[in-house]
């Protein structure tokens, strides 16, 4: 894919580190293992020489430094996901990021905003290299705590989720099945280990768990059970939602992350897993074991319940005038055939990227981005450097939902409120790697900005 400047970013990286000065925190680009099997091990490229990456705590508004070294032999970039970060430092190259080279290393500054679940993970194009960008094992978590914590929970869990070795293969497998090929997956983790091979998350009865759930997958879907258990979803991309409800099912689209309240009432030992059961066979889930039970772990498919943004908001109608949406932009997302059993293409507004036309902004306006799928596939979109609103799912209407992914449904259109206030660069996607990848961006930009 076209990446300007790319010579100029290498060049700029390669910043010295001194020894003198210690770092907050050190992340290196290493080969890493993950456990995908009871035979098998999966070779990729991880942080610090894990699957996930170190955990990265930051108190909100407190400046860290951070010490970035690649010890591969390919160019890369590390993006702070959900960060209100400057786009030098953002981890995107087409917002001006310099690129980490091959056994460099680069020091970078910021100011951690806003609170909340956040993620690091590669930002670099793949195309059909499954061994790049967010097909590896290069994510991790940022936990960024806010100056006062009223949070209320006796154990904290982190999981992230990832599917290993992929390929492509039409959208539903089958022999004979001609449609355009899309991304599958042989193997799956939570924390870089298949079910049943990493250690169980240990609970007592009566405690109430926070469990902050990422989809680090590169393109996949994920729904998520835990039998006799219901989540009370507290946080939606680490914002707290106005409503927080109890479900038995959660969803998350690549990138989208889901802080959760689990109270322990059900003893036994239970999969916390995926729906789909091939999925969860091939190793996406985890095994919760209540103290004093033991015997293999159980599975029961909980109540059909679809998953619903709108549940956790306020009700549409609380009325703000000041912050009403004073110009409506719409983004129309289609795909472009590209033959049998080949990769599509996707378009923007009828344009793929590079040529995408920029999304302008002035700073300080609030604007409402109109995201009309006019494809069979749900996309996960994300705007780096800022957070928006949900207004609209399906023409559902919802307020006070604060995201920078959201999903949006084949054939749906989905309404957000945005406030241009991160001026610079700013890159929209579909967090899909394959779709980002073969067209699917473009650059929000400020018309008041150089």
């Amino acid at each position: 894919m076209h990446r300007r400047g790319f010579l100029k970013s290498l060049a700029a990286a390669a910043l010295p580190l001194r020894a003198a000065d210690p770092p907050d925190f050190t992340l290196r680009i290493t080969p890493a293992e993950v456990a995908a099997g009871s035979h098998r091990v999966i070779k990729t490229t991880g942080y610090n020489g894990a699957v996930p990456g170190p955990v990265l705590r930051m108190t909100e508004g407190k400046p860290v430094t951070v010490d970035l070294y690649n010890d591969t032999t390919v160019p890369e970039l590390v993006h702070w996901h959900g960060m209100f970060l400057p786009p030098d430092v953002d981890g995107a190259m087409e917002e001006g990021t310099p690129m980490l080279p091959p056994h460099g290393n680069r020091r970078i500054q910021f100011t951690p905003s806003p609170a909340g679940t956040r993620w690091y993970h590669s930002h670099i194009t793949a195309g059909r290299n499954f061994h790049r960008g967010t097909y590896t094992g290069e994510f991790g978590f940022v936990i960024v705590e806010p100056r006062e914590n009223p949070a209320r929970y006796d154990q904290e869990v982190l999981l992230a989720l990832h599917g290993w070795d992929p390929f492509l293969a039409p959208m539903h497998g089958g022999e004979g099945d001609d449609s355009s090929l899309e991304v599958h997956y042989n193997a799956f983790t939570v924390n870089g280990h298949a079910l049943g091979l990493g250690e169980p998350i240990r609970v007592q009865p009566g405690q109430r768990i926070l469990f902050r759930i990422l989809n680090a997958s590169a393109t996949r879907f994920h729904r998520l059970a835990l039998p006799g258990h219901r989540f009370t979803v507290v946080a939606l991309d680490g914002n707290p939602v106005p409503a927080p409800r109890a479900v038995p099912i959660l969803e998350l689209g690549p990138g989208e992350r889901i802080d959760a309240i689990v109270a322990t009432d059900a003893p036994g030992v239970w999969i916390l897993g995926e729906l789909d059961s091939a999925v969860r066979k091939a190793g996406l889930g985890v095994v919760v074991e209540y103290a004093g039970r033991s015997g293999d772990p159980q599975w029961q498919d909980p109540p059909a319940e679809p998953w619903d943004y709108t549940a956790f908001g306020a009700p549409e109608g609380s009325k703000n005038d000041a912050e009403a949406a004073v110009e409506r932009v719409p983004l129309v997302f289609r795909n472009k055939w590209a033959g049998n059993r080949w990769v599509d293409h996707w378009t923007i507004n009828g344009k793929e990227y590079p040529h995408t036309d920029p999304i302008l902004v002035r700073a300080g306006r609030r604007y409402r981005l109109v995201f009309d799928n006019q494809s069979d596939d749900t996309h996960p979109i994300h705007l780096h450097r800022h957070s928006f609103e949900l207004k609209k799912i399906a023409g559902k209407p919802v307020a006070g939902l604060i995201k920078d992914v959201v999903a949006v449904p084949a054939r749906k259109q989905v309404e957000v409120d945005l406030t241009a206030d991160h001026p610079g660069p700013s890159l929209f996607h579909c967090h899909m790697q394959l779709h980002m990848d073969y067209g699917f961006m473009a650059l929000l930009q400020y018309r008041d900005h150089n």
